[in-house]
């Protein structure tokens, strides 16, 4: 049986630990690209599972790392090379530093690394680490303008706090809502039990998120989450990676049936890269532990590799 290393052998693959061999940025304040990818291993950890997913980002850039010579090469998912007209434009930061007995510290790490990409008018890609992240993610935004989020993940995290920790995993949208600058939030693929109790669900109805369950996106399509997409909006994109079936995403904590195909996944990024602007995204969730031949690092890398193509389309 022919390896799988020949793939790269074949297609030139770059011997490099960046992105697809993206050229690498290591100190954020000389950061002189479009898209910043920045590898985001842990924030705010709960004590029963630890840093569970720290070792994410190193395996999601592995899952590429065979087509690291192939930048320029046609991709079916985009239409086109990666990068229009040539031009790369985006940069890989490497990962932040963490300290899973120092949560702070993590959240204001992240913090710090998205303003100061949006201060330098770039476009942060966060790959972490598990779905705490998000919350730092989305404070940097902050004094910036309305944002809208679209959530794409099995649960709804709207917790107030699990075992006395507001800033974890299961209350990322709820602490969301609570940020002046969060306009909107479409929360898409929900589907069987999480930790969310009906009252958060009811909490979260009553601030206004909007839902489209997994259910829903497999009988009506992606449309009517792209309804709920205002026309030229900020939006960010927080891409929890047990959103997507098990069967394509095996590499979680928490699997169940029914979740989304890789290809709903892309055509409604790309659906909200048509009528509104990527202003961040993040993907999460990733457990590397959990999974089977790299499958799953190979989608989380293909639909990263889509959210870059996507923001160096955008012209601004």
């Amino acid at each position: 049986m022919t390896s799988t290393s020949s793939i790269g052998t074949m297609f030139g693959a770059q011997d490099t630990d960046s992105f697809l061999g993206l050229p690498t940025c290591e100190n954020l304040s000389t950061f002189d690209g479009k898209i910043a990818l920045i590898g985001a291993p842990c924030a705010t950890p709960y004590k029963a599972v630890g840093a569970y997913c720290a070792g994410g980002p190193k395996a999601i850039r592995a899952g590429l790392q065979g087509y690291s010579g192939n930048l320029h090469h046609m991709d079916f998912d985009l239409g086109g090379a990666l990068f229009p007209n040539g031009i790369v434009t985006a940069r890989d930061c490497g990962d932040l530093p963490w300290d899973e007995n120092d949560p702070e510290a993590n959240r204001e790490q992240i913090r710090q690394a998205v303003r100061t990409v949006l201060d330098r008018q770039g476009v942060p890609v966060l790959i972490g680490g598990d779905d705490s992240i998000p919350i730092p993610m989305l404070e940097a935004y902050a004094g910036r303008g309305p944002i809208t989020i679209v959530q794409i993940d099995a649960h709804i995290d709207w917790r107030e706090e699990v075992g006395g920790e507001s800033l974890g995993l299961s209350s990322t949208m709820r602490r969301a809502s609570e940020m002046d600058h969060v306009e909107r939030i479409i929360q898409v693929g929900q589907r069987a039990v999480g930790s969310a109790r009906p009252g958060d669900y009811d909490d979260a109805l009553n601030w206004g998120a909007q839902f489209v369950s997994a259910q829903a996106i497999h009988r009506d399509g992606i449309e009517p989450v792209l309804d709920l997409v205002p026309w030229g909006a900020d939006v960010v994109i927080a891409f929890d990676c047990d959103a997507l079936d098990p069967s394509v995403m095996p590499a979680v904590i928490g699997r169940a049936p029914g979740g989304l195909t890789y290809w709903q996944a892309i055509e409604l990024m790309q659906g909200i890269a048509g009528k509104a602007k990527i202003a961040g995204a993040d993907l999460v969730e990733f457990m590397p532990q959990r999974d089977i031949d790299e499958i799953g690092a190979l989608t989380a890398a293909r639909i990263v590799a889509n959210m870059i193509g996507l923001i160096a389309r955008q012209s601004s």
